[in-house]
């Protein structure tokens, strides 16, 4: 993964008024910390550091310039969004190393199709491995091709790029193959199962994850 080269300044108001102020600017509050130092509070660009996302995953190692002088590289650990306006709220940052290897959590995408009358059940979208940090993958991935009702997809299943390890256990199921219902056992449940509505994350609550995050700094240091 490349590094996405993205500019910081440092923050100086914070709670709910001054992270409020920060996204009508046109920022993204975020708190950066790791490796035993003081946590830094500061803002991103919103539009760049959406588009980074976009491209490069919830893992992209950012080469962050802040404004006092600073030059840091930091994967992003926590992200909190707002399901409305699908804006970001608040963003943990980890500080990191070249040639550091840290865990996080990657996406399973599931290729290929599975035989006809089938339905693909994702027990667990993402798995957590080990990695280089300046060379996370943005996902992995297991066939489902040709798979029949009643097969499962473990964790031991996907394939890892050179270098990457898993953290879990590699029976750890991520897909199950079951009968696709029929149309006549859909209606007789009452129809298309209705989606559930995402739960707001308040501007209160990014904030706090920021203080869970210095906290946490504060006790590795």
């Amino acid at each position: 993964m490349s590094e996405v080269k993205i500019s910081a300044e440092p923050r100086t108001e914070f709670g709910k008024g001054g992270a409020r102020r920060t996204r009508r600017a046109g920022k993204v509050p975020a708190v950066l910390y790791g490796h035993g130092e003081k946590p830094r509070h500061i803002a991103l660009p919103a539009r760049e550091f959406a588009a980074a996302i976009r491209h490069n995953g919830a893992n992209a190692l950012f080469a962050i310039d802040i404004t006092d002088g600073t030059q840091v590289l930091a994967v992003s650990k926590a992200i909190q969004r707002d399901p409305i306006r699908d804006t970001f709220d608040h963003v943990d940052l980890l500080l990191v190393r070249r040639g550091e290897k840290i865990t996080v959590d990657v996406p399973v995408q599931l290729v290929g199709e599975a035989v006809r009358d089938t339905l693909i059940v994702h027990e667990h979208a993402t798995l957590s491995v080990n990695a280089d940090a300046t060379k996370l993958p943005d996902h992995l991935e297991a066939s489902i091709e040709g798979l029949e009702a009643g097969s499962q997809v473990t964790a031991a299943d996907v394939k890892l790029p050179a270098g990457v390890e898993l953290t879990v256990d590699p029976e750890l199921v991520v897909a199950v193959v079951t009968v696709a219902p029929t149309a006549e056992q859909l209606e007789a449940e009452g129809g298309e199962p209705v989606a559930e509505e995402a739960a707001e994350v308040t501007e209160a609550e990014a904030e706090e994850t920021g203080e869970a995050a210095e906290a946490e700094a504060k006790a590795e240091a």
